[in-house]
């Protein structure tokens, strides 16, 4: 997905000398050209954000990383492109759908797919911080030294607090009675330690060792259904149930008590998963009926 997503952005720019003969040809009849004239300037900061980061790796601009300021153009397209279509309504031509076409797709796709390679090629010959970051787009930060994590969350959540000697972990299945563990009980029962690598849509990853209680072993035999995990803030993922022997409730990482930021006093591990899958702040782990994915593929909550 992150290729993918590198060579349909790299496509924007191989489409710029056919997009300019018509914006030139737009800018001689019609008037009102603002709009059109902020979505090239916001796509175009996108790109270049984006190409930066890809390139020198995770830096700052007054304040700001460019990873985020990648996003946050990019969002701001959005609402600019249909406001943008709306007022340049095109109606479908039979030309539109011919060999030609499909033809013009693929050499334009190609070229893209080209000009990547080249530019993964020239980052790893040079040896720029590009060269080192994961197929996600990640660079590393923190392995084996959980402080050096940097603090994410997801928009909508603020990091609790959260008492480790009132805290309690409800578990649930449909028709049965909750059980309740407090975090001594977890403790107890936390022999599994596994390495495992965190791979934030933050554009950073690290690798810790976490120890904690697998979920086959707190949920026992599960063979049907979906595992719904909460956190404390409301924030909610569902795996299917096969997931149930590779993922783990993790109360320290590198030997030492999660902190906060971190998740603590229990989270979520996820192998293979991104960073958003790996629940913090866990207060539930339920197995529902209803199927996992039925939520959407990004958190919306």
């Amino acid at each position: 997905m992150s290729v993918l997503h590198g060579v349909l952005g790299l496509g924007l720019l191989v489409l710029v000398p056919c997009k300019s003969v018509i914006v030139r040809r737009g800018l001689r009849r019609q008037r009102g050209h603002a709009l059109g004239i902020a979505l090239a300037v916001v796509v175009a900061l996108s790109l270049a954000a984006g190409i930066a980061h890809s390139i020198l790796g995770p830096f700052e601009v007054a304040g700001v990383t460019v990873l985020d300021a990648h996003v946050a153009f990019a969002v701001a397209a959005v609402p600019l492109v249909l406001l943008h279509v709306r007022g340049r309504r095109q109606r479908p031509r039979a030309a539109d759908l011919t060999r030609r076409t499909a033809l013009r797709a693929i050499a334009l796709l190609g070229a893209a797919a080209i000009g990547y390679g080249v530019l993964e090629s020239a980052t790893s010959v040079a040896r720029l911080p590009g060269a080192r970051r994961r197929a996600t787009g990640s660079y590393e930060a923190g392995s084996g030294e959980p402080i050096a994590m940097p603090i994410t969350q997801w928009f909508t959540d603020e990091v609790p607090s959260v008492d480790p000697s009132a805290y309690q972990l409800a578990v649930t299945r449909t028709g049965e009675p909750a059980r309740r563990l407090t975090y001594d009980e977890l403790l107890s029962m936390s022999d599994t330690t596994r390495a495992a690598v965190l791979d934030c849509t933050g554009g950073w990853w690290a690798v810790q060792s976490w120890r904690g209680i697998r979920m086959d072993t707190l949920l026992g035999a599960v063979d049907h259904g979906s595992i719904w995990v909460r956190s404390v803030t409301g924030y909610t993922r569902g795996f299917p149930w096969q997931d149930a022997a590779t993922m783990m409730l993790a109360t320290h990482a590198a030997g030492v008590p999660l902190s906060p930021g971190h998740g603590g006093p229990v989270r979520l591990v996820a192998p293979g998963r991104r960073g958003f899958w790996w629940v913090k702040w866990v207060e539930q782990v339920s197995v529902e009926p209803r199927p996992w994915w039925s939520e959407p593929p990004f958190p919306l909550q």
